[in-house]
C-alpha cells in the first residue's frame, strides 16, 4: 500500500531575519526541506506532498526534479491543521498511511520515521504521535499518559499544570496517521481557541474521543525534533550534520 508524507513548508520564518522562505535556507549544502523530503522517501514514502505558502514558487523550484513530489498551497496562515487540510485534494484517493512532518526539521532520520510507521501498523492505529524524551522540555507540548502508560492527550506548556509540566515526553510534531482517519479528523477541527487557528494537535484527541486507537511512540530523539526558527538554530543544525 502506498505511503504518503505531508511536509509543512508554508511559513516565512520571520525570526530568520531573511526574505528567503524558512525551509529554503541551506544546511550542509542542501535546503532544509530537501533534507525532510529525502528522509521521508528513504523511510518508504512514495507520495510526497509539500504544503507551500510564503515564497511558494521559490520552494517549488527547489524540488522541481524530485520524484514523487507534489504540492499543495496554503494562502492563509490559519494553523497547522489548516495547513495539512490544504493537502486534502492530494490525499482524497489515498487509503494508505500518511506521515505529517515539518519542513524545518532537517535532522529527522529515515529510521525514526520508519519506526513511527511501523508502530502505527503494528497497533493498527488511527494515529501515532511521534514523541521524544528530554529533560530540556521548556516550551514544548507534553505527551500525557495514564498510570498504565496509555496515551491520553497532548498538553501545550501554557495549558499544563505543575504535574504535567514535569513530564519529560514531548510532542515532536511528527505523526503517522491512517490516511482516511487523518482526513476525517481534519474535517472536525474547529478554531475555537485563543489564536483562532486550526490545530493539528487536536486531531489525535478527536480520533481518541471517537474510540479509535491513538498511541504515542518515542521514536525520535530531541536532536531530530530540532526545528529551525532562528539563525542560531540553523548553526546548531549545521554542527550536528557535520558531526554525522
Amino acid at each position: 500500500m502506498s505511503t504518503a508524507a505531508v511536509i509543512l513548508a508554508a511559513g516565512k520564518g520571520t525570526r530568520m531575519n531573511s526574505e528567503l522562505p524558512k525551509v529554503a535556507h541551506e544546511a550542509a549544502g542542501k535546503p532544509l526541506v530537501r533534507h525532510v523530503v529525502d528522509a521521508a522517501r528513504a523511510a518508504g514514502c512514495d507520495k510526497l506532498i509539500v504544503v507551500v505558502g510564503y515564497g511558494g514558487d521559490f520552494v517549488k523550484g527547489l524540488l522541481t526534479n524530485e520524484p514523487g513530489v507534489e504540492f499543495a498551497i496554503q494562502t492563509e496562515q490559519k494553523g497547522t491543521g489548516h495547513a495539512v487540510l490544504m493537502a486534502e485534494p492530494n490525499l482524497r484517493d489515498h487509503a494508505g498511511p500518511v506521515l505529517v512532518l515539518y519542513g524545518d526539521m532537517p535532522l529527522v532520520t529515515p529510521s525514526s520515521l520508519k519506526a513511527l510507521l511501523d508502530a502505527r501498523e503494528s497497533a493498527d492505529a488511527a494515529c501515532v504521535v511521534g514523541s521524544a524524551v528530554t529533560e530540556n522540555n521548556k516550551g514544548l507540548g507534553r505527551v500525557i499518559r495514564d498510570a498504565d502508560g496509555t496515551f491520553l492527550r497532548i498538553v501545550e506548556e501554557k495549558d499544563a499544570n505543575d504535574e504535567e509540566r514535569a513530564v519529560t515526553e514531548i510532542n515532536t510534531g511528527c505523526y503517522a496517521f491512517a490516511g482516511p482517519a487523518l482526513l476525517s479528523s481534519l474535517a472536525e477541527l474547529s478554531p475555537n481557541n485563543a489564536q483562532g487557528e486550526y490545530y493539528l494537535t487536536d486531531c489525535p484527541a478527536i480520533l481518541k474521543a471517537r474510540g479509535e486507537t491513538v498511541t504515542a511512540e518515542a521514536a525520535l530523539t530531541i536532536e531530530e525534533a530540532l526545528g529551525v526558527n532562528t539563525p542560531e538554530q540553523l548553526a546548531e543544525v549545521e554542527r550536528v550534520l557535520a558531526g554525522r
